[in-house]
């Protein structure tokens, strides 16, 4: 197995790899298994997903429901052992997993930021694989040479890297006439990364996100 038989596989189905590293049991991988790959949305995902069953059904849980269809395929596809960020307890530590990868860090506002898709990194899952694959030479934080417009785009100041996420700060907001931008646009401190762009991430799509988000909340 090589990674760039998984990407183009991965690719097929509107996912990207957004980083890998190898480990052992003491990182929460299988016996026996040496790499771990984390899987995301790639730039064309909302188009495609939006062609798929689980869209157009009208049922919960659209996304969720697509990732283990799809990934459940992949992974027997490829030999792999499949984990989702979602289905538990016990979770999967796709927090740590990431920032293992060298491609995915603690951002000024205390959110993951990604490499190529900044502060609208997701995860729909990830692939254990017995075979030492070897992995692309990663690139240096983009927090580091950035202006970091995020520490000032979010209009109630709920994110900081000092104090946390202020939940009750952005639902309430979000829960106003001035937060429905955030609602039908996406999160506004996400949007501000220079670095986010690389998701492509259409508003239909963070609104989609968004919403679900919000009713999560008060559920």
């Amino acid at each position: 197995m090589t990674y760039a038989s998984v990407a183009a596989a991965v690719e097929q189905n509107g996912l990207s790899i957004y980083g890998g590293f190898h480990g052992d049991t003491s990182d929460g991988l299988p016996k026996y298994y040496k790499t771990l790959l984390l899987l995301g949305p790639s730039p064309a995902f909302w188009p495609y997903f939006k062609t798929t069953p689980e869209y157009q059904d009208s049922a919960p849980d659209p996304i969720d429901r697509w990732s283990t269809r799809i990934l459940t395929t992949l992974a027997t596809k490829l030999n792999a052992m499949l984990f989702l960020p979602y289905g538990g307890p016990p979770y999967a530590p796709f927090l740590t997993w990431a920032t293992k990868t060298c491609r995915t860090w603690s951002s000024p506002v205390g959110m993951l930021v990604h490499d190529t898709t900044g502060l609208m990194v997701s995860f729909r899952g990830a692939l254990a694989f017995r075979d030492h694959i070897a992995l692309p030479t990663t690139q240096d934080k983009p927090c580091d040479t950035c202006r970091k417009p995020c520490l000032t785009a979010c209009p109630v100041d709920a994110l900081s890297i000092k104090l946390g996420y202020n939940t009750d700060a952005c639902q309430t907001h979000l829960s106003t006439p001035e937060g429905q931008t955030c609602i039908s646009e996406g999160c506004l401190a996400r949007r501000k990364c220079p670095v986010s762009a690389g998701a492509n991430r259409t508003p239909e799509q963070s609104a989609h996100h968004m919403s679900y988000f919000h009713k999560a909340m008060h559920s």
